[in-house]
C-alpha cells in the first residue's frame, strides 16, 4: 500500500442535481437519508475547520506542514461549498433541512466559535482545544471516506451515480489528507490527554447529531407516512455494507486512543488518488483549469 506524500490541492467541482431522485438509493429512504446528513454537517463544520486553521497559520514553523495545511484549507473550503449546493435540491423534492441546520450553525459558530478569552494562555488553550477537536473529527472523515471508497453495496443497489461522485470525491480528498489535522495537532501541542478529551467530545457529538439528523430527515420526508430511523435498521443496513458496520466504527476507536497512533498507518492514498484521476467531477474541474490557464 503506497502512502506517500502528495501535494494537497482544491478541486473547483460542480455537481448537477436535478436527475437525482430523492430516494438516491432506490427503495431505501433510511440509508439516503443517514448518508444525507453529511449535507447538514458539513458546511458548518468545514467552515468552522477552515476559520480555526486560519488563526493556526502563523504558529505553524515547518514549511511543508504550512502548505499541507494550506492545501487542507482549500480543500475543505471546497468540500462546505459541495455539500451546501445539495440543499436547495432537497428543499426542492419537500424535505427543507433549515430547522437542523440552524442548530448545527449554532454549535459550530456559537459553542465552538471564538471567545472573549484574555491573550496568553487561555486563549491558546481554546485554541489548541479545537485544534486537537478537528483532529478526532477527521480521523472520522478519513475512516467515512475509506468507506465509502469500498463500499461495492451502493453501486449494486443503483445507487445515484451523481451522489456517489460526490461522497467519493469528498472521501478520496479525505484520505488524501488525513494526516494533516492530527500532524498539526502535533506539532502545536500533542498532549495526549487532551488527544483522548476531545476524541470523547468529538465521538459523542458525531453519534448524537448523526442519529438526530436521520431521525430528522426521516420524520420530514413527504414521501413516508411516520418515518422513522433505529439503531437496528443502521446496524442492519451496515451487514449489508450500505453503512458503516457496527464493528468497524468500534474498532476505529482504540486505533486513534493508541499512544503510536498516526493517520498514515490506516487508508490508501493510492487508492484515493486514483479515485480523484477517475473521478467525473474532478476530470472536468481539471479540464476547466486548464482551459483557463491556455485562455490566460
Amino acid at each position: 500500500m503506497s502512502n506517500k506524500h502528495v501535494p494537497l490541492k482544491a478541486r473547483k467541482v460542480s455537481f448537477a442535481w436535478e436527475d437525482t431522485p430523492l430516494h438516491w438509493v432506490p427503495g431505501d429512504p433510511f440509508t439516503t437519508h443517514t448518508i444525507n446528513v453529511l449535507h447538514l454537517l458539513l458546511p458548518a463544520g468545514e467552515r468552522w475547520f477552515v476559520h480555526v486553521y486560519k488563526q493556526v497559520l502563523p504558529s505553524i514553523r515547518d514549511e511543508r506542514l504550512r502548505a499541507d495545511v494550506i492545501g487542507f484549507i482549500g480543500q475543505e473550503a471546497m468540500h462546505s461549498q459541495a455539500h451546501d449546493e445539495v440543499l436547495p435540491h432537497l428543499r426542492d423534492q419537500g424535505l427543507d433541512p433549515t430547522p437542523y441546520t440552524a442548530q448545527v450553525d449554532w454549535l459550530f459558530e456559537m459553542l465552538l466559535g471564538d471567545r472573549t478569552l484574555p491573550p496568553g494562555r487561555p486563549r491558546r488553550w481554546w485554541l489548541l482545544e479545537r485544534v486537537a477537536l478537528i483532529a478526532a473529527i477527521e480521523h472520522y472523515t478519513a475512516f467515512l471516506g475509506d468507506w465509502v471508497l469500498n463500499a461495492e453495496a451502493l453501486d449494486r443497489r443503483g445507487a445515484d451515480p451523481t451522489m456517489l461522485d460526490l461522497l467519493r470525491w469528498h472521501g478520496a480528498e479525505e484520505v488524501e489528507h488525513r494526516s494533516v489535522a492530527f500532524d498539526l495537532f502535533q506539532h502545536l501541542d500533542g498532549d495526549y490527554a487532551r488527544r483522548v478529551r476531545t476524541w470523547a467530545t468529538a465521538f459523542a457529538a458525531l453519534v448524537f447529531l448523526w442519529q438526530r439528523g436521520t431521525r430528522f430527515f426521516m420524520a420530514n420526508d413527504p414521501t413516508l407516512v411516520d418515518g422513522r430511523a433505529t439503531f437496528r435498521d443502521f446496524h442492519r443496513r451496515g451487514r449489508q455494507g450500505l453503512l458503516p458496520s457496527t464493528g468497524a466504527i468500534t474498532r476505529s476507536i482504540p486505533g486513534y486512543l493508541s499512544r503510536s497512533y498516526h493517520p498514515s498507518q490506516e487508508c490508501s492514498t493510492e487508492q484515493a488518488v486514483a479515485y480523484l484521476a477517475g473521478s467525473p467531477a474532478a476530470v472536468a474541474a481539471s479540464a476547466a483549469e486548464k482551459s483557463q490557464e491556455s485562455a490566460a
